[in-house]
């Protein structure tokens, strides 16, 4: 009995509460190429680069995005694939090059640990050494999966150093 009101009450609640969500719709947004704010406000764009059409085309790129009524293009990072540029591509690439950076410091330090002179090392940079490194850490996601798989990247609870506090 309890199992069968369980699963009426899931149904009632998975179907009677959640209104069916609008895809077409994003907060009111509309295409920046239509929206009459943004197309004032394109007309003034200023040249940033050398090219003098830098303005126009950085406009026209801008007016395939979504504007809310004030004329500015909004990112929209709601999962959609058509907006994967505004948000999701720029994040994994961050965290791509945010990555490589620390394994290329984390692999130099390992590197160096065991010399005689390592804090020396630290402080003035063994160049050759730490370009071979970040050439080397350039494939950091495999380099990472490859020591969580082998056990080398984890150490035991009774290797932590922990506060006396």
């Amino acid at each position: 009995m309890r199992r069968l009101f369980a699963l009426i009450l899931v149904f009632t609640l998975w179907f009677g509460f959640a209104p069916t969500a609008n895809a077409d719709d994003v907060a009111g947004l509309t295409p920046c190429g239509e929206n009459s704010a943004y197309i004032q406000k394109a007309k003034n764009f200023r040249n940033t680069t050398d090219d003098p059409n830098s303005g126009q085309l950085r406009a026209e790129r801008y007016s395939e995005a979504l504007c809310g009524p004030e004329g500015y293009p909004h990112l929209i990072v709601d999962g959609r694939w058509s907006h994967m540029g505004d948000f999701f591509i720029p994040s994994i690439m961050f965290l791509y090059i945010t990555g490589w950076i620390g394994w290329a410091g984390r692999s130099y330090l390992i590197a160096i640990r065991g010399e005689k002179n390592a804090e020396m090392q630290e402080v003035v940079i063994n160049v050759p050494l730490a370009i071979g490194k970040m050439l080397a850490a350039s494939t950091w996601p495999l380099l990472a999966f490859g020591e969580f798989t082998s056990g080398k990247m984890l150490v035991d609870k009774s290797e932590i150093t922990v506060s006396p506090r």
